[in-house]
């Protein structure tokens, strides 16, 4: 069982900057997969990065390239989020998952654990 912790959101004007964290309990960390997504009110869960195992591979949304960088720490068990420029339409409820396998995928339903969430605000 894997147990993942958010944190490091909140308000920031447009063009701002913020860096989101997750904190695994797994002790084989270094085995899954991470991910980030994002969920805005009355829309669906989507896609935000990922990040190979040993971090060596990273693949971003379209809508984030260039702004966001996600990174992994395996000694420390975390993972993160910088995003910098964020704009309006960043604004939603930050997940962190985790897969339990090597293989990458941006699909949430192939993703077996999920932290509670952080509350990211971007104001105009």
């Amino acid at each position: 069982q894997v147990q993942l912790v958010e944190s490091g959101g909140g308000l920031v004007q447009a063009g701002g900057s913020l860096r989101l964290s997750c904190a695994s309990s797994g002790r084989t960390f270094s085995n899954y997969v991470m991910g980030w997504f994002r969920q805005a009110p009355g829309k669906e869960r989507e896609f935000v990065a990922r990040i190979s195992w040993g971090g060596g591979s990273t693949y971003y949304a379209d809508s984030v390239k260039g702004r966001f960088t996600i990174s992994r720490d395996n000694a420390k068990n975390t993972v993160a989020l910088q995003m910098n420029s964020l704009k309006p339409e960043d604004t939603a409820t930050y997940y962190c998952a985790a897969r339990r396998t090597l293989v990458t995928s941006v699909i949430p339903q192939s993703y077996d654990y999920w932290g509670q969430g952080t509350q990211v605000t971007v104001s105009s």
